[in-house]
């Protein structure tokens, strides 16, 4: 009778946190590298939406800072894995009440929008983000890439730093999401790519 019950019990709780554990992720819809002059470029698109919490803290004036982390590797059985790229871009998402307009900035490029719905939907879509430069060498094997978007607590002001620890309406980020890429010969050559059955989470 008490196992009847414990188990009960835990089947109770785990439906109580399993949504919660949801509510707080970016899903990664959909990567994709394309080959252009320069090198290769991430198309990356994410699934989300900001918690009660964290649209009233941009909304009252604190700005909101996203991560998108891309890492390239080949995988080496005699030895570690050989890092062929690794790069991070910041975006910032704000929102000035003297002109009532939400800014999303990434380095010196910066766009407005009327709500924050509209800011959302471009910070949800990165297009054309070179992650690869053409110098870059590559060997005749397949390599691992992988992605992922993350709320970046340590650029929140020390309270909210705080807050963001505990607080799980104050976190949101993604798994990281991965897909293989054979290596082009010759860029500006086709890059072909295959998305495993599931991402692994790192």
């Amino acid at each position: 009778m008490r196992a009847v019950r414990r188990i009960a019990l835990w089947a109770l709780l785990a439906s109580l946190v399993l949504p919660l554990a949801r509510a707080d992720e970016i899903s990664v819809r959909g990567a994709q590298l394309r080959p252009v002059e320069d090198g290769l470029v991430l198309d990356a698109d994410f699934d989300f939406e900001l918690t009660p919490r964290l649209a009233e803290v941009v909304s009252g004036g604190v700005p909101l800072y996203f991560r998108v982390d891309f890492e390239l590797t080949r995988r080496r059985w005699y030895w570690f894995d050989e890092s062929a790229a690794s790069k991070r871009l910041h975006l910032r998402l704000s929102y000035h009440a003297l002109t009532r307009q939400y800014r999303l900035s990434t380095g010196l490029l910066q766009q407005s929008f009327a709500t924050l719905d509209e800011a959302l939907n471009v910070l949800k879509h990165i297009r054309n983000w070179l992650v690869v430069d053409r110098t870059v060498t590559f060997a005749e094997a397949d390599y691992d890439a992988a992605v992922r978007m993350r709320l970046d607590p340590s650029l929140l002001p020390k309270p909210f730093q705080l807050s963001a620890l505990t607080n799980r309406e104050m976190q949101l980020e993604s798994p990281w999401r991965r897909f293989i890429v054979r290596a082009p010969r010759q860029l500006p050559a086709p890059v072909e790519s295959r998305e495993p059955a599931a991402a692994r989470e790192r």
